[in-house]
């Protein structure tokens, strides 16, 4: 038995990060790899039996699981997001709650053939719109503007009330009918907000005096802040079924906008976490499904998640936005996302065994349908959500712009260049002088610090896919790119490289994974380019033709010429670095650093000295 267990959980977490691996390369959403996993190992091979293989404790490791999920989404609500669009998200996440429940139970009912009562409390479970699904899509598609933030909080916030919601429904029916249950909902209601928002406010105040207090060491502050969301989401579930995930959800939205504690190595290790816990979910629930279940994947349901994609969601979304002052592109992408995910299936999952168990009719096949709507949401959404978002102009695809802190002259020429060839670019500076001329040349430039913690919601990044350090404080280019890793990926952010006597022998070099790539050339920091620009060098776009060659234009500017950038074919703009730079071919434009040739034909050296 023990080397069946080691076997099951091996293959689940190798199923789960091959499957997320393989949606990266091939850009394709990871759920859709997973579920396959998951069907593959379980009802077609029959090689994973999650039921044997965990037993009585499946749905327990699953609810853990979900928390912890949830709990990682709220540390990525800020309530920055909500001084714009916090009335549609209001909207979205009650009104669009009722009417989702409303018409989503009449279609399992009407289209899908399920039973009233477990139509109803399907209805319940669909409100809930997938964070485990949406917030890996919108790392994807990268919206503009605030529909992101949107559809981020509605998928966050919808999961704990549909879970909470769907428990309302279900005792309900154990009691026999709405008007026997009444007392229930109600009582049900008051206790879940009271007990969630309670014991979320007091695990977040918990985790921020501790740290505050410097009573945690660091390399416990992951484990403690696990520890006490597992001990929220227990304590809450305890006190009324369900109220954990609103608890935890409470909780990590506190701990995000408190202004006491850096939380940043908290969220690092739930995004971590969270991707292994979701890889490892997905291939459980989907291995549960039984080969006998595959029949009920009936046309009607298929109609029926046709129904729940273009009227149901529609429909909510509508009515949710009605006086917003979002344009009707904005209102077309919210309304084609909505995936369902590892919520849904986890919950459906333990109230169709329950009600199975007690032996209510009519409820054998909302489990098949939950992953038919599963399956086709994720499907849909998942592969056109970024072309949807490129005709809505909401989105650009594998955006090129450029965030680049630092303003001065140089900068803003090299900035002009590259607006002027089509690039999305905005200047961060201190320097108020720099904002000014900048914005006199017709740039977007910011007067901010880089590392401001509302910088990401004063700068708007739409277009913007990689972050450029050129300040003349090496400190500061270190701790911009280390900021901005979170935000476009540590292969994004580039920084000049430090001064010399910054890493000197005796302070010794800058710890790798602390810094960003290094830009251009060796030699090339902040120091050396303000030498160069001080001397003459000015910052010129050179097309590279059959007849002038990446050769000629160094035996024409020499080694003191500093290339930037290259704009290669279809617009791709790739960055110069030091340990990676880019091909460079016919076609292609350089963007440089480089000294005039004066009318004897001469160039300068790197000391700026005029040489032949």
């Amino acid at each position: 038995m023990s080397e069946e267990l080691l076997f099951g959980l091996a293959s689940i977490i190798v199923l789960g990060i091959v499957a997320q691996w393989m949606a990266w390369r091939l850009r394709l959403p990871a759920i859709l790899l997973l579920l396959l996993g998951g069907f593959l190992a379980g009802p077609v091979t029959g090689v994973l039996n999650p039921d044997l293989l965990f037993g009585d404790a499946l749905f327990p490791l699953v609810s853990i699981s979900v928390a912890i999920i949830l709990f990682e989404g709220g540390l990525s609500l800020h309530f920055n997001e909500l001084r714009k669009y916090g009335s549609v998200i209001r909207n979205l996440t009650t009104v669009g709650i009722l009417i989702t429940w409303i018409l989503a139970g009449l279609g399992a009912r009407f289209i899908a053939g399920i039973d009233t009562g477990p139509a109803i409390l399907m209805g319940a479970i669909l409100v809930v719109t997938g964070p485990t699904v949406i917030i890996p899509l919108l790392r994807q598609v990268r919206p503009a503007g605030g529909v992101g933030s949107i559809i981020k909080w509605e998928g966050i916030v919808n999961d704990p009330i549909g879970a909470i919601l769907a428990v309302l429904v279900f005792e309900i029916i154990l009691a026999g009918g709405m008007v026997e249950g009444s007392s229930i909902v109600i009582g049900g209601v008051l206790r879940a907000v009271i007990f969630g928002t309670l014991l979320g406010l007091a695990g977040a105040g918990i985790i921020v005096l501790l740290l505050r207090r410097y009573l945690i060491p660091d390399f416990l502050q992951n484990p403690m802040s696990l520890m006490l969301v597992v001990l929220v989401y227990t304590a809450a579930d305890h006190l009324q079924s369900e109220s954990g995930l609103l608890a935890v959800t409470v909780m990590g939205i506190a701990l995000a906008n408190q202004k006491y504690v850096s939380i940043r190595e908290i969220s690092e290790f739930k995004e971590n976490l969270r991707v292994l816990l979701i890889s490892s979910l997905f291939i459980i629930l989907a291995a549960r499904i039984g080969s006998e279940e595959f029949a009920l994947f009936n046309v009607s349901g298929w109609i029926f998640v046709a129904v729940l994609i273009l009227i149901i969601r529609p429909a909510a979304v509508l009515l949710s936005t009605l006086k917003s002052n979002l344009n009707r592109r904005e209102k077309l992408f919210i309304a084609w996302m909505a995936p369902r995910g590892i919520v849904a299936a986890a919950v459906v999952s333990v109230f169709a065994i329950r009600l199975i168990e007690i032996g209510y009719p009519g409820c054998e096949g909302m489990v098949p349908l939950i992953f038919q709507v599963i399956i086709g949401t994720v499907a849909v959404y998942g592969l056109t959500a970024g072309p949807v978002a490129r005709w809505l102009k909401v989105a650009k695809p594998n955006p090129q712009g450029v965030l680049i802190a630092g303003a001065q002259g140089w900068a803003q020429d090299m900035a002009g260049i590259l607006q002027d060839e089509g690039f999305h670019i905005s200047l961060v500076d201190t320097n108020w002088d720099n904002i000014v001329a900048s914005r006199n040349r017709g740039l977007r430039a910011f007067y901010a610090n880089i590392l401001s913690e509302n910088i990401l919601y004063d700068v708007p990044l739409d277009g913007i896919g990689r972050l450029v350090a050129i300040t003349s404080n090496d400190e500061v280019n270190s701790l911009a790119a280390l900021h901005f890793s979170d935000v476009f990926g540590r292969q994004e952010v580039y920084q000049l490289p430090p001064t010399p006597h910054n890493t000197s022998e005796a302070r010794g070099p800058m710890v790798p994974y602390l810094q960003g790539r290094f830009l251009f050339d060796k030699k090339a920091t902040f120091d050396h380019l303000a030498e160069q620009v001080q001397s003459g060098a000015t910052v010129k776009k050179t097309p590279l033709t059959d007849e002038f060659t990446f050769d000629d234009f160094r035996a024409m500017y020499g080694d003191s010429a500093v290339v930037m950038f290259v704009i290669g074919e279809n617009k791709r703009l790739k960055i110069y670095t030091v340990t990676d730079p880019p091909s460079v071919k016919p076609g292609d434009t350089l963007i440089s650093l480089v000294y005039p040739r004066d009318k004897a034909g001469k160039h300068h050296d790197h000391n700026g000295d005029a040489v032949t």
